[in-house]
């Protein structure tokens, strides 16, 4: 077995990574695959929900949305008429604001119950609200609605997409080995000048997505409000969608300082993979991206450190849900070198040969699932466990025997079979993770986003060299009832004036 998985984790190691930097500070990693005529190109700009900062949350993801508005050239069919239309906007926005300002401070004196029911507002807002929506469709009717979409797609590309995450937001797409040329030129373009049209109405769409993916999903509010329980001081303390409140009131003047720091080409990394040659695509990179300026402002370190967790935290809640226990404990950051023994330690756990399934849900039949992982973020970690509760049994019954487990890994060490099983598992993971062109594409975006890229080549030989010593080591070391925080979900009993409704008549 040894052998396997050094075999295999050597076979997947180096991926040959061309790095290059241009003057403006843009850093390009490439990797030539002639696998198929194809591209898979993306660019990462090194900004995600932990750079942002209270009254702001969620503005990373609205502008993953905001660069897929077009540019000056792209989006629009009179690019005066729709700066003007925009500047407008934001004068009507401006006094839209002032408005708004009163209300909270009516609802902070107790004289409205909520400042954002339409019936509350006031006789200037809805005036203004009116002028505001008569701009908006004055600005459609200069609109060419997805237009950055059409052309790519129009021209063979296929996949184009983008997510935001705590630490980064990535970009990228799929084009014809021909088309790179033109890939060059619409990714410069859209982080060289960008348009961000219909900014509010889209505010709006990512406001509503969040009201679908928290608001109204059954453990979504409860999860949020967990993981702001679990992170007291650090940004990941906020979901990466935003606070409800803070989402409508992002503002243009916000967004376009937000863009000038952190998506200058000094904080951006472009990355190409598949069918091209280096020397030749460096030289359209330098024409393309080469021309956007360097940034003028320094992009800002996240300095504020968790505090050491002085006792454990607990929350009960009642959801429509089956009956489950979530536990988190504070570890460590990407690339610390007790990331890759509590990531073997999840593999230990996890999957259907792993401790918890034989223990809990064959074994004792306690849960009818659970599962662990380590998530190494940029700044900071935290492992997870989570556990449904079988019929009959109760949610603190899962987190006994989770403890129970945990426990036996803090006082004996892994057997070598099956601390030998697990990293073949990895080796496994390290070369299927590079076979085409958009996984290895994911994993440099990835990499990059966290800090280093080379972590692709790196992390295999880290978790072959993993012993049964570090594992028991870190299960000792983090562990702790004083470091975790614990999340007790029963299901939600309906009252009696529901039950009785929804009870069916007697006969």
């Amino acid at each position: 077995m040894g052998a396997l998985s050094a075999a295999l984790s050597a076979g997947a190691q180096q991926l040959p990574v061309i790095e290059t930097n241009l003057p403006n500070g843009l850093r390009i990693l490439m990797v030539e695959r002639r696998d198929e005529p194809v591209v898979s190109g993306g660019w990462v700009a090194h900004v995600g929900s932990v750079n942002e900062k209270p009254g702001m949350t969620g503005i990373a993801h609205l502008f993953e949305h905001m660069m897929f508005k077009g540019t000056p050239t792209l989006g629009t069919r009179n690019y005066r008429q729709d700066q003007k239309i925009i500047a407008e906007q934001e004068l009507v926005r401006n006094d839209m604001r002032a408005e708004e300002a009163r209300l909270r401070a009516l609802w902070r004196q107790g004289q409205i119950d909520d400042w954002q029911k339409p019936e509350n507002k006031t006789p200037r807002w809805k005036e203004l609200e009116k002028r505001f929506q008569d701009l908006i469709k004055q600005q459609r009717d200069l609109l060419v609605k997805n237009e950055f979409d059409r052309i790519y797609t129009t021209a063979g590309a296929s996949g184009m997409n983008a997510f935001t995450a705590e630490d980064l937001t990535a970009y990228f797409i799929t084009v014809p080995a021909n088309k790179l040329e033109l890939w060059m030129w619409m990714e410069s373009e859209r982080l060289f000048r960008p348009v961000f049209r219909e900014f509010y109405a889209e505010r709006d769409v990512v406001y509503e997505e969040r009201r679908l993916r928290v608001e109204s999903t059954p453990l979504g509010q409860f999860e949020e409000t967990f993981n702001s329980m679990f992170w007291e001081a650090h940004p990941y303390s906020w979901p990466v969608i935003g606070w409800a409140s803070d989402v409508p009131a992002i503002t243009k003047a916000q967004a376009d300082e937000f863009y000038n720091t952190f998506y200058a080409p000094n904080n951006v990394t472009v990355i190409l993979v598949g069918d091209f040659n280096a020397p030749q695509a460096l030289q359209l990179a330098a024409r393309y991206f080469g021309r956007i300026p360097r940034g003028q402002r320094p992009v800002p370190e996240v300095v504020t450190l968790e505090p050491k967790q002085p006792a454990e935290k607990r929350m009960y809640a009642e959801a429509d849900t089956n009956p489950q226990v979530d536990i988190l404990w504070h570890t460590v950051p990407f690339q610390h070198a007790d990331s890759y023994p509590l990531d073997v330690l999840a593999q230990v756990l996890s999957d259907r040969t792993g401790r918890l399934y034989k223990g809990l849900v064959l074994g004792s039949r306690v849960a009818t699932q659970a599962k662990a992982t380590q998530e190494s973020r940029k700044w900071a970690g935290f492992f997870n466990i989570s556990g449904e509760a079988a019929a009959g049994k109760k949610p603190q019954e899962v987190e006994t025997a989770v403890l129970q487990e945990l426990e036996r890994l803090q006082q004996e060490e892994v057997p070598s079979l099956e601390l030998q099983k697990v990293k073949n598992n990895f080796a496994a993971y390290e070369y299927r993770k590079l076979v085409g062109n958009f996984q290895i594409l994911l994993q440099l975006m990835i990499y990059d986003g966290l800090g280093n890229w080379r972590e692709v080549n790196e992390a295999g030989a880290r978790y072959q060299a993993v012993t049964a010593a570090d594992v028991r080591r870190v299960a000792k070391k983090y562990f702790t009832r004083e470091n975790r925080a614990v999340a007790i979900y029963e299901r939600k009993v309906a009252d009696a004036a529901s039950a009785k409704a929804s009870a069916p008549s007697a006969q």
